[in-house]
């Protein structure tokens, strides 16, 4: 391997291109050769991203270098496909695109590209040798993570979910309900059963189980800026104890996903690529419980964890984060 992967971020003024030039920083095997954005091109980065002051001098471009090793891309869903389509990306440079634009099916074509659809926890040796990566979505992880031990053991029912994401998921440009004033002390459930993560969710369901299932999903708005918590409802007669050691079995040998039997909460993984996990049980009903950071695990901190795999690095290098716990 090269001393210093080689990276260049698209749409690098957002929340996600934000996160990942402030991972990538600090990346010993990582190096920043530019970040795009037509609108802020000359503008010092922590311009932008304010976080940054002090840690850096480089400015955002307008242009598109070809001398890179990975380009990360941090565009707006179906914004992806359009700049693909309009620039001619060399065929040796991998790609990671944060969007929903591949995410669509498994291996999703373009051009001479397949790209894998990025959840290590279900893909790991089909990341490891591939070119393009489509990066999973933020709910979207969460929910599979709760649920994958449960399909692949053939005992996934029906499923109904519910989570509540912070106001960066949004995106950084403003809207009605992304303002303070709309925010503060208030919540709000929002593409009830229409999600667009669904799709991406029945389709990792279905690389495990032959049995049909759906995932029925009531997103919310919450007051809070970041992370995911999501509580899925199902039907089974299996044990906790039982299920417990399912869900450590098939998370053994995974950084990042953590089963705990003690009640879990947001702060514990906020600033983290963490996913944790934990079971609950009355009756015949079970309860996963998960909890992620939107902008790490659910989208900047699992692209750098891609980047590794892709690389042939440890999965934890330079995502090895305290969350924000007080």
């Amino acid at each position: 391997m090269k001393a210093k992967i080689k990276t260049g971020i698209i749409g690098g003024a957002g929340y996600t291109g934000g996160e990942l030039i402030r991972l990538l920083l600090e990346h010993p095997h990582a190096e920043i050769s530019f970040v795009h954005s037509k609108s802020n091109a000359g503008n010092k980065l922590y311009h932008v991203h304010e976080d940054l002051m002090g840690t850096t001098e480089m400015t955002f471009t307008d242009k598109l270098h070809q001398d890179i090793d990975v380009l990360l891309m941090c565009l707006g869903h179906g914004a992806s496909k359009k700049f693909l389509e309009e620039h001619a990306i060399n065929e040796k440079i991998k790609i990671i695109d944060l969007a929903n634009d591949f995410r669509s099916n498994e291996h999703a074509i373009f051009g001479s590209r397949t790209f894998v659809y990025g959840l290590p926890e279900l893909n790991f040796d089909k990341i490891k040798s591939a070119n393009s990566i489509a990066n999973p979505g933020c709910f979207a992880t969460a929910i599979q993570l709760g649920l994958l031990p449960l399909a692949a053991h053939q005992i996934l029912s029906d499923v109904y979910t519910t989570g509540i994401t912070g106001s960066t998921g949004a995106g950084q440009s403003l809207s009605p309900t992304s303002h303070f004033s709309w925010r503060a002390n208030n919540i709000q459930a929002y593409k009830t059963l229409s999600h667009l993560h669904l799709n991406e969710i029945h389709q990792s369901i279905q690389q495990l189980t032959t049995s049909h299932c759906s995932v029925n999903f009531v997103p919310w708005r919450g007051d809070f800026t970041r992370g995911i918590f999501i509580s899925s409802t199902l039907t089974t007669d299996l044990s906790l104890e039982a299920l417990y050691s399912i869900y450590q079995k098939f998370y053994e040998d995974q950084p990042f996903t953590i089963v705990s039997k003690q009640p879990i909460s947001l702060k514990q993984v906020v600033n983290t690529n963490k996913a944790i996990i934990q079971l609950e049980k009355l009756g015949n009903k079970l309860v996963v419980h998960t909890a992620i950071d939107n902008l790490l695990k659910g989208a900047s901190g699992q692209a750098v964890q891609n980047m590794n795999i892709l690389f042939g690095l440890d999965q934890t290098i330079g995502l090895k984060l305290k969350s924000s716990a007080f």
